[in-house]
C-alpha cells in the first residue's frame, strides 16, 4: 500500500520538478493528483483536505509561479509537510531506565510493519548493543508467525511465538514476562494489521497496551 503511495507522490512531484515554470493551474493539478493518491492509500479525508490546502498556500505564498524552476521548492514543502503530518522531525525512541523497553509496532496491514520490527531489532542489537526479542503476536495474517520467526533470527533477536491459536493480549503480556525473566533489554511486539478502521482490532490493540505497558508505540 505505502510503496504504491510512494511511486504515485514521486510520479506526481517528478512532474512539478520537471516543469520550467508553474502556474497556478499546474500547482491545483498536482494537488489533485496528491490529494487522489492520500485517499486511495486510505488516509483520512479531513487530514487529507488539511495536507494538500497547506501546501498550495505554502506554494502560492512563496511567490514561485512564474518563476523559473520552481519545482524544487514546491517538493521541498511537500516534504516538510509530510514530515509534519508524519510527527515532525525524528526523535529518538524513548528508553525505559528499567529493562525492558517495551514497543508496539502498529498499523495497516501490507504496510511493511513485521520486517520493520526486525530492522529496528537489528539496530538496536548493532547501533546500542541492546539485547532484542520479537513478539509475534499477528496471529491473523497467514504465515505472519512464520514470517517473523524468519526476518527476526536474521536480525540476532530471540523471537517469542505460541503460534496463531492464542490470544494476541495473553502472548503478549507472556512475552514481557518472560523478557523481564531473560534479561532482555527491548522488547518488540508486532500486532496485527489492520485495513481499515476495524474496532475490534481496536480495542484489540488497547487491550496489548494495557497488558504491557509500552515506553513507546510506532506506526
Amino acid at each position: 500500500m505505502f510503496d504504491s503511495l510512494a511511486e504515485k507522490l514521486q510520479a506526481t512531484l517528478a512532474d512539478v520538478r520537471g516543469r520550467g515554470t508553474l502556474t497556478e493551474d499546474d500547482i491545483n493539478a498536482a494537488m489533485r493528483e496528491i490529494r487522489l493518491a492520500l485517499l486511495e492509500a486510505d488516509v483520512n479525508f479531513k487530514v487529507v483536505k488539511s495536507f494538500t490546502g497547506a501546501v498550495k498556500e505554502q506554494a502560492l505564498g512563496a511567490d514561485i509561479v512564474g518563476k523559473l524552476n520552481p519545482g524544487q521548492q514546491v517538493v521541498k514543502i511537500v516534504s516538510d509537510q509530510l514530515t509534519e503530518l508524519m510527527g515532525g522531525a525524528a526523535r529518538e525512541l524513548s528508553f525505559s531506565p528499567r529493562p525492558p523497553t517495551v514497543i508496539v509496532m502498529a498499523g495497516l496491514q501490507g504496510s511493511g510493519k513485521t520486517t520493520a520490527t526486525a530492522k529496528l531489532a537489528r539496530y538496536l542489537r548493532e547501533q546500542h548493543g541492546s539485547s532484542v526479542a520479537v513478539a509475534a503476536c499477528d496471529v491473523y495474517r497467514p504465515a505472519a508467525v512464520d514470517q517473523l520467526i524468519k526476518v527476526g533470527h536474521q536480525a540476532g533477536a530471540t523471537v517469542y511465538e505460541q503460534g496463531t491459536d492464542q490470544d494476541p493480549v495473553k502472548i503478549a503480556a507472556w512475552a514481557r514476562d518472560r523478557a523481564i525473566s531473560e534479561g532482555k533489554d527491548v522488547l518488540i511486539v508486532d500486532t496485527s494489521g489492520r485495513l481499515h478502521v476495524d474496532q475490534e482490532l481496536m480495542a484489540e490493540l488497547a487491550n496489548i497496551k494495557k497488558a504491557v505497558k509500552p515506553h513507546d508505540v510506532l506506526l
